[in-house]
């Protein structure tokens, strides 16, 4: 079916796995949404908003729900379910601040990630809240360095923890959610399309609105 597309990243190098299904691509789990309603409208810079406020608002907001759905599954996610950072055909090293790369479990790379996040989110120097403090120069490219973890950790859900996130009925706020990442990221250019390829059959699928007859939204 069209929904079940081969990811066209190219190898790295190593002997590519067999091909395996992409069980969130299933219309069954792929029509649970929270909201169905278009997402742009969510990211699109208000007319009155400084840029680099509605980034930080954004970003800082998109961590901490990402923190909170990977935290739905962290209990299976350990040094033995998950041996490296992986999301279909791809591993993810950590990298650290002089850019060294290290081979680490995916529950060490999400705590790097978490505690590298955290820590640049609430650095006033970085991230001020405080009226007339201004942004540093390297802004745009730390929220580009944020975003682009946070997608790691997202994609790493989907690949290895979609069976427990459905098995919690939670798949319709990780979709949702990667929806609205996804096209807030797109909006502002903040992650590289090389990088979010491997999940690029997902994005189409979740960034088109439902057909009507078709909505399973949770009416609140």
């Amino acid at each position: 079916p069209w929904w079940f597309l081969k990811s066209k990243t190219k190898p790295n190098g190593k002997k590519p796995q067999a091909e395996e299904k992409k069980h969130y691509l299933d219309p069954e789990y792929t029509k649970v949404r929270v909201v169905d309603f278009d997402l742009k409208e969510l990211v699109v810079l208000p007319r009155e908003i400084d840029l680099n406020e509605w980034l930080a608002s954004n970003t800082t907001t998109f961590f901490n729900l990402i923190n909170l759905q990977y935290s739905t599954v962290s209990e299976f996610c350990t040094g033995d379910t998950c041996q490296a950072m992986t999301a279909y055909n791809t591993i993810f090293p950590w990298q650290d601040e002089k850019g060294k790369k290290t081979k680490c479990t995916a529950p060490q790379y999400v705590d790097f990630v978490m505690s590298l996040v955290q820590k640049l989110v609430t650095d006033e120097e970085i991230f001020p809240t405080k009226y007339g403090k201004e942004f540093p120069n390297s802004f745009e490219s730390l929220v580009k360095k944020i975003c682009r973890y946070l997608f790691h950790v997202l994609a790493h859900i989907y690949w290895a923890h979609f069976k427990e996130t459905v098995a919690l009925d939670l798949h319709g706020h990780l979709n949702t959610l990667y929806a609205h990442f996804i096209v807030f990221v797109r909006e502002f250019n903040l992650v590289e399309s090389k990088e979010t390829c491997i999940m690029d059959d997902l994005a189409e699928v979740l960034c088109t609105p439902l057909p009507s007859a078709q909505n399973h939204v949770t009416e609140r």
